[in-house]
């Protein structure tokens, strides 16, 4: 079965830390780019941060750059999301999401997370909430 599942979503406070995790089966792990996204309230999807286990630079959105990195365990396909400095505004469900490479792995993963409505492969989210 093809699916991803987040989790390590949770209550921190501002200017805390927190790590999500995307667990991925069903596909081939280095074929696909791993996108991360958050919705928060009233607002729309934003896709933040993307990585590939193909290249060495991930992909991060301006709004959390400096403070969040990726990672993956190829061994293990599992996709980190690791938040640093964490501001209320980071409150939001977060997902992941899965698309196949096409072309270079960072132009994937630039489509991904700008244009993120055609995607099909989708995790259920998880919760992060900043809060004092």
């Amino acid at each position: 079965e093809v699916q991803l599942v987040e989790s390590g979503g949770g209550l921190v406070q501002p200017g805390g830390s927190l790590t999500l995790s995307c667990a991925a089966s069903g596909f081939t792990f280095d074929d696909y780019v791993i996108g991360w996204f958050r919705q928060a309230p009233g607002k729309e999807r934003e896709g933040i941060s993307c990585f590939s286990s193909r290249i060495n630079n991930a992909y991060y959105t301006s709004s959390v750059k400096g403070r969040f990195t990726v990672s993956g365990d190829a061994t293990n396909n599992i996709v980190y999301l690791h938040m640093n400095g964490l501001k209320p505004e980071d409150t939001a469900r977060y997902y992941c999401a899965a698309d196949k490479i096409v072309g270079s792995p960072l132009a994937s993963c630039l489509t991904m997370t700008t244009m993120d409505a055609y995607l099909e492969l989708w995790g259920q989210g998880t919760l992060v909430t900043v809060s004092s």
